[in-house]
């Protein structure tokens, strides 16, 4: 366990981080697979519609940090290049 103050006190810190990292990535998580869903279902409206709430969740856990930038480009990328295989 941590003895000094500021040990604990970062403890702290890494503790509410943690909600919030754990919170944004399920967010995340929850909208990919919905969406992955809907594509492999073929249904392209529904999941054109859904593509918005997708980015929106993958753009604020990049924001907050919880993941890299290039990863949430990546992830957006590879989504709608799926998304647009099914559409043609």
């Amino acid at each position: 366990m941590a003895k000094t103050s500021s040990a604990k006190k970062a403890y702290r810190v890494s503790l509410r981080r943690k909600v919030f990292n754990a919170r944004a990535k399920r967010g995340m998580k929850d909208a990919v697979r919905e969406t992955g869903k809907l594509i492999v279902a073929k249904s392209v409206a529904a999941a054109g519609a859904s593509m918005p709430a997708l980015q929106k969740a993958i753009d604020k856990a990049a924001k907050h940090g919880t993941i890299k930038k290039n990863t949430a480009a990546r992830m957006k990328s590879r989504i709608a290049k799926r998304l647009a295989a099914v559409a043609k």
